[in-house]
């Protein structure tokens, strides 16, 4: 096949890398280029592109052009202030994507959406692929991924000759993505040595539940989706459900028991004071977000989960302990010496584009 993938630097992007077959001509797009001459990104031709640009639909049909199938894996999750805006990124770039794939005339397109695009779920049950794409309102991620839900729909009602797959993974975890997480989740003074001890405390909730899935696993059901031309949504998620006392045990922390408010009003604080990253609108996702089932990715892909959602976890933190890192920018090592931990400490203003 010839396949183009945006967003092929990213976490889910690097998996598929990996995973595809090396016969795949592959075209990969993305804003910040990778170490071309390094695994795996030296298996695909590499188009340097903003997607949200103005005008960036016509750099895309170029791109596209002769490709079997698009995979459209390009989002803005929570980006630095210096990042484009997430709307730019997400809304507009979606809208260039879903055209240039018209006019190049490309048949197939897998989209990743999340489960965040889900409306709440029933406490402690699992949702199939019927349930709403209404989101989380307290969460521009939830928002703006029901938004796209909302214009796959459209696109595919309008088009309909390509087959359009789309994928809702819960938090997709890897050891190579711990720089992107680092960057994403964890305060400039927090020494990584501490992460996965038990003496860093874990201020969790007792309703907070969590799910998870490894990297390699999505990267495997894009492959399946690819190669046996299946179309519709799947959701992806390993079997086991972390309750807050296991999430605890799974972090390698010491559980300190807190209401969610409490925890809101904490992160939003250390947000506004740019002492940590995390806006409180990650926490209103985690407490709210959809457990799935996958029965319908077993059942059509033959899909099954390598990793548990432990596991999982269990991968990414050792990654964040050691440091480590990738050969692309979303994906490289994030290693703070003492000046610039210093530094990020005295902006005194929000270091990420607000979630809210």
């Amino acid at each position: 096949m010839r396949i183009a993938i945006t967003g092929a630097s990213g976490n889910i992007g690097t998996a598929l890398l990996r995973a595809l077959d090396p016969g795949h001509e592959i075209t990969a797009v993305a804003r910040r280029m990778p170490d071309r001459h390094a695994e795996p990104y030296s298996r695909a031709q590499w188009c340097s592109l903003d997607i949200g640009e103005p005008g960036a639909d016509q750099e895309l049909t170029q791109a596209f052009a002769g490709a079997d199938a698009v995979v459209h894996l390009a989002w803005a999750i929570s980006p630095a202030w210096g990042d484009p805006p997430m709307t730019r990124t997400n809304q507009d770039g979606t809208r260039n994507v879903l055209q240039a794939v018209t006019s190049a005339g490309v048949e197939r397109l897998v989209c990743a959406s999340s489960v965040a695009a889900y409306a709440p779920g029933p406490p402690g049950e699992k949702v199939t692929e019927d349930w709403p794409c209404s989101g989380i309102e307290s969460s521009a991620y939830s928002r703006s991924k029901a938004l796209l839900e909302t214009a796959l729909d459209l696109f595919s009602s309008a088009h309909p000759g390509v087959a359009v797959a789309r994928i809702r993974p819960c938090a997709v975890l890897q050891r190579p993505a711990a720089g992107e997480f680092t960057r994403w989740l964890l305060e400039p003074l927090l020494p990584p040595g501490l992460i996965g001890g038990r003496f860093l405390p874990m201020p969790l909730w007792d309703s907070l539940r969590a799910q998870a899935v490894h990297a390699d696993d999505v990267a495997e059901a894009i492959r399946s989706i690819l190669d046996r031309q299946v179309v519709g949504p799947f959701n992806l998620a390993a079997d086991d459900v972390l309750h807050a006392s296991e999430l605890a045990h799974v972090l390698g922390g010491t559980r300190l028991p807190m209401t969610k408010p409490v925890a809101r009003t904490v992160a939003q604080v250390a947000w506004l004071a740019g002492l940590q990253p995390l806006h409180p609108g990650w926490l209103e996702l985690a407490d709210q977000a959809a457990l799935v089932d996958t029965t319908r990715a077993r059942s059509l892909l033959g899909w099954q989960p390598r990793y548990s959602t432990a596991e999982a976890l269990q991968d990414l933190i050792e990654g964040l302990r050691r440091g480590e890192g990738e050969s692309s920018a979303p994906l490289a090592s994030s290693r703070l010496g003492l000046l610039r931990r210093a530094r990020a400490l005295t902006r005194g203003r929000p270091t990420h584009q607000s979630q809210a």
